[in-house]
């Protein structure tokens, strides 16, 4: 059995193909809606579910409850305690992954076809039955415990803290999901079995699945994975007010290179503008070397070895950010000219090569995303949260290709926001005042 799945998971990670992602919508008997891709070559199925919400929906004083419940989840059920759980899992030759972000908490299963039944068995107890055992809620307690103190000494945590605290303020995104060492320390088993209640739904649930599946059979799993759940959960917290004001922020911490986060206000998913901002981001400080603020920062003065910026559209809020690092004695010289950048495309715009690389690049590299059944099981499920249409991944290039010199030229003059640009640096930067 070990054997057959490692040959499996060798094998998936290559399946299916770009042109075979042929998206079906499944609606099971009990009305649970599904994105689904088969992909009958192996016997093997991945499947991702979502439920919206996440660490925002804990409460002001709560926080970190949803990120601890979700590191519980898997520390035994019904009657299995951590340890049995496990080897049943193992004996299946299945994985789960549970993960919480500020808006989502995502379950990802893997499993062998020959197996399936008693998987969905075992991840119906997971999701039904949590123990939450006392020895298991002290044990992941320590070890979110030990995260938060390494993140504490982690001058890109401090900067990321500091930043969404200075850019969110009392909303949830403000805080940290993963909570503080007073937070964590206080929680009780009430509050993590509130934070289970509040999450698992079905008005915030999204699923997707690629492999060896009918869509018959999917509806049949899905009805018996989760046709218990409560119909609603917990209030998820309104839109946040994004208070950005340009300038600096410094943080002192001893080190020899700072690190400056910086952003300002972003742009909606589902604003019209949105691909035009995209290609611009791409051209600013995207993932390729070509790009304004790495041939700038990078290989024309030698300030950093890398500078990228990034589009962040949350469910609640969106800004514009990005970060760098240099030495304490550079660091200045590296947020100046990240910021003349930031000026100079707003108020001149970008070439049409600029634009033609950054196209080249994002579509050429698209198709690299579907390289496995879990990864397009998890793309399947962040496209319904996103509310894209289920023909997006085939009329995604075309949106991109469809951008203009004049679009690109229009959003930047309207987006970039260089007097509204902060910096806030970790370290022991010369020259700058916070």
């Amino acid at each position: 059995m070990r054997a057959f799945l490692t040959t499996c998971l060798v094998l998936f990670l290559a399946l299916p193909a770009w042109a075979e992602v042929e998206i079906k919508e499944v609606t099971s008997p009990n009305g649970i809606k599904a994105w689904l891709v088969e992909d009958h070559s192996i016997p093997f199925t991945a499947l991702e579910l979502r439920f919206r919400g996440g660490t925002s929906l804990d409460a002001s004083d709560k926080r970190g409850a949803v990120y601890l419940m979700a590191g519980l989840i898997e520390e035994g059920a019904g009657d299995l305690d951590a340890r049995a759980y496990a080897r049943e899992l193992e004996a299946l030759a299945a994985s789960f992954d549970y993960d919480a972000s500020d808006d989502t908490v995502s379950i990802s299963a893997r499993f062998l076809s020959e197996n399936r039944d008693e998987v969905t068995d075992l991840l119906r107890t997971t999701l039904h039955q949590p123990r939450f055992d006392t020895d298991a809620v002290e044990r992941v307690r320590a070890q979110v415990l030990s995260g938060l103190r390494s993140d504490a000494k982690n001058p890109n945590d401090i900067a990321g803290r500091s930043f969404s605290q200075m850019a969110y303020g009392d909303h949830p995104y403000g805080a940290d999901g993963k909570g503080t060492l007073d937070s964590v320390g206080a929680l009780t088993r009430d509050d993590i079995v509130a934070a289970y209640k509040g999450v698992f739904a079905h008005d915030r649930l999204y699923v997707g699945a690629v492999g060896d599946i009918t869509a018959e059979e999917l509806g049949v799993l899905l009805d018996k994975l989760l046709a218990d759940f409560p119909e609603t959960g917990a209030p998820i917290p309104g839109k946040a007010d994004v208070t950005i004001d340009g300038g600096v922020s410094v943080v002192e911490f001893d080190t020899p290179q700072s690190v400056a986060l910086f952003g300002q206000k972003g742009i909606d998913r589902h604003d019209p503008d949105f691909f035009a901002a995209y290609v611009l981001n791409q051209i600013m400080g995207g993932s390729s070397l070509e790009s304004r603020l790495m041939r700038e920062v990078r290989e024309e003065r030698g300030l950093t070895y890398g500078v990228y910026s990034y589009l962040v559209p949350k469910d609640l809020a969106s800004v514009y950010m990005g970060s760098v690092a240099s030495g304490n004695d550079r660091i200045a010289e590296a947020i100046t000219v990240v910021r003349d950048q930031w000026a100079d495309i707003a108020e001149n715009g970008v070439t049409q090569k600029e634009l033609d690389d950054a196209k080249t690049y994002l579509t050429g590299a698209y198709p690299l995303r579907f390289d496995g059944n879990s990864r397009i099981a998890s793309i399947l499920a962040g496209m319904q949260m996103d509310d894209l249409p289920i023909d997006y991944i085939t009329t995604r290039n075309d949106k991109v290709n469809a951008v203009t010199l004049e679009d690109v030229n229009r959003v930047a003059s309207e987006l970039l926001d260089p007097n509204g640009l902060h910096f806030t640096v970790v370290g022991k930067p010369v020259g700058l005042d916070g």
